[in-house]
């Protein structure tokens, strides 16, 4: 009530009340002016409805009712090769804002809210393929999709999948379903698949064993181009697609832990996923075809001191851990590196016996072999892969720390020494980038490191780079667009949650936001972040101290 005696009232309700009323009228069939005949195939379903909540909702309806169109005042209109159980459900979103769909007809969808210009509606039903593109594509509507439609789903950089082999397999199974009709298509779809983020195995056998590329020689030439390029220069893979986190694996604080957590730089946010399966340090880490595996490592805790043989699988897809073969040695403080789309594990210890062994394992035959062993035993010795071969740098074999480097190449079966590291590291962190080796802290027998130094593969050389804010060791270090991250760790004072990134264009380590929980030993690599619909609620973050 104002003062000048006129009453000011609003009922926040009333839009969607009435809404609801005409969703009723709908229902009963009353007030409605128009019969929309949808044909699909050989079949018609009719909807009569209203025009003025079509025209609300929809541009498409908008221009077709409000313009000098015939449909304007026509009491029905035809809507050709469109599904009618989606345009009904687009129907029903019009009247109440809600839709339920799945994979069996998001696809049909999409195109119809691109039909119908339903921003909103297209943006989450591209949202959604994006998230769920493998089960979508293995649906029969997307073998109906038209070869600009396709190639417009796999342009998408943010479509969600754990490998590339997922949108070639796509493509390929596509152009299948009508050889004749949709060959000619091929060339312009592998354009759009990342090719060079192919594992090059995978490619190979496409080149040898693929039928559809046997009869298209442009297109396996291409591919083999490709593939001779990728194998000839080492090239490191190509990034995914999507946003990558950082994974952070178990680790250790008075006893192990089985925690799993992601760091994600853009917004410096953590995010609290599915634990281990039991707690875990000393283990390493590494991603293999968007999947996060952690090997070895030990349990230690007042109750037991056991070390691990365990191979775990991570699914960011579905936030679930599942477990592969076991290696045939238990290695606690293992060091860990991906060649060739196999994982290997270096050194770490068992009881008091220190290992110079080195075991590969093949996600295809899901076994674990032993290859030729390195010239000394090595535990919390850094590793890493770079252009096809294995590095492995410092390390401790239960009397001597060690600062000799040495290289394993698959191809031979052979390590070569390498120059030594000017500082003995044990503990330390092992990255490639740019074609450089980064070695980053650990321990000197006795102080915890802050130094790194930078080895040039070409000329076989180690220098100095700039040294961190703190000292630490055991801690973790992956690669993170162009950058390295350093991750906890131990040293003097205690149990680390700092965190710290280096630039290397401009040689400075910047720290930037801390663990939820500080820690040493725990496994690090980088993959695509989890899919929403597999996240639990988030919890008080006075409980979990996790935003």
């Amino acid at each position: 009530m104002h003062g000048s005696g006129y009453l000011d009232y609003t009922v926040e309700t009333h839009a969607s009340r009435s809404m609801k009323v005409m969703e009723e009228f709908r229902q009963q069939e009353l007030l409605c002016d128009l019969v929309l005949h949808v044909t699909y195939k050989d079949k018609t379903v009719d909807f009569k409805v209203h025009k003025v909540v079509l025209a609300s909702c929809s541009p498409y309806f908008r221009a077709m009712f409000t313009s000098s169109f015939r449909e304007c005042s026509a009491p029905e209109v035809t809507l050709c090769d469109v599904c009618p159980q989606v345009l009904g459900r687009l129907i029903d979103f019009a009247y109440t804002s809600h839709i339920t769909v799945g994979e069996k007809c998001v696809l049909h969808l999409l195109l119809a809210a691109m039909r119908s210009a339903a921003v909103e509606l297209h943006r989450w039903c591209r949202d959604y393929i994006n998230t769920h593109f493998s089960e979508v594509t293995k649906e029969e509507e997307f073998f109906s999709l038209s070869h600009c439609q396709l190639l417009e789903l796999i342009s998408q950089d943010s479509l969600k999948v754990l490998c590339e082999s997922e949108v070639y397999k796509a493509c390929t199974d596509w152009v299948r379903w009508d050889m004749e009709g949709r060959a000619q298509y091929l060339h312009a779809l592998l354009n759009a698949v990342h090719i060079y983020a192919l594992p090059p195995k995978f490619l190979k056998n496409q080149l040898l064993s693929c039928p559809i590329l046997s009869k298209a020689n442009a297109c396996k030439d291409f591919l083999s181009k490709i593939f001779q390029d990728m194998t000839l220069r080492k090239l490191p893979p190509a990034p995914n697609r999507g946003t990558q986190l950082i994974y952070v694996a178990g680790g250790y604080r008075q006893h192990s832990l089985a925690l799993m957590e992601a760091y994600d730089p853009r917004g410096n946010v953590w995010l609290k996923l599915a634990n281990m399966a039991s707690p875990c340090s000393g283990l390493g880490a590494c991603a293999l075809f968007g999947l996060l595996y952690t090997v070895g490592g030990r349990n230690l805790t007042l109750q037991t001191n056991t070390e691990s043989s365990m191979l775990c699988c991570y699914n960011p897809m579905t936030n679930q851990w599942s477990q592969r073969a076991s290696l045939n040695t238990p290695r606690n403080r293992v060091g860990v590196g991906v060649v060739d789309g196999c994982i290997y594990a270096v050194g770490g210890s068992q009881g008091s016996t220190h290992h110079n062994t080195a075991e590969r394992w093949d996600p295809e035959s899901n076994r674990w072999s032993f290859v030729c062993p390195m010239s000394v035993a090595r535990l919390g010795a850094g590793v890493t892969a770079c252009g096809g071969f294995l590095y492995v740098v410092g390390g401790y074999d239960g009397q001597t720390r060690w600062n000799t480097a040495e290289r394993y190449q698959p191809d031979t079966n052979t390590w070569q020494q390498l120059a030594p590291m000017s500082t003995t590291r044990s503990g330390l962190g092992l990255v490639c980038l740019n074609s450089y080796l980064y070695a980053i802290g650990g321990y000197n027998g006795q102080n915890q490191l802050c130094s790194v130094e930078r080895y040039n593969i070409a000329r076989n050389i180690w220098e100095p780079r700039a040294s961190m804010h703190q000292c630490r060791s055991a801690h973790g270090v992956t690669v993170h667009q162009g950058c390295i991250f350093v991750f906890g760790g131990f040293n003097q004072q205690g149990f680390l949650s700092s965190v710290e990134c280096y630039c290397p264009d401009r040689n400075e380590w910047k720290r930037i936001a801390d663990m939820p929980v500080g820690r040493s030993g725990m496994g690090v690599a980088v993959t695509m972040e989890p899919c929403p619909g597999s996240l639990p609620e988030p919890e008080d973050e006075e409980q979990d101290g996790v935003s």
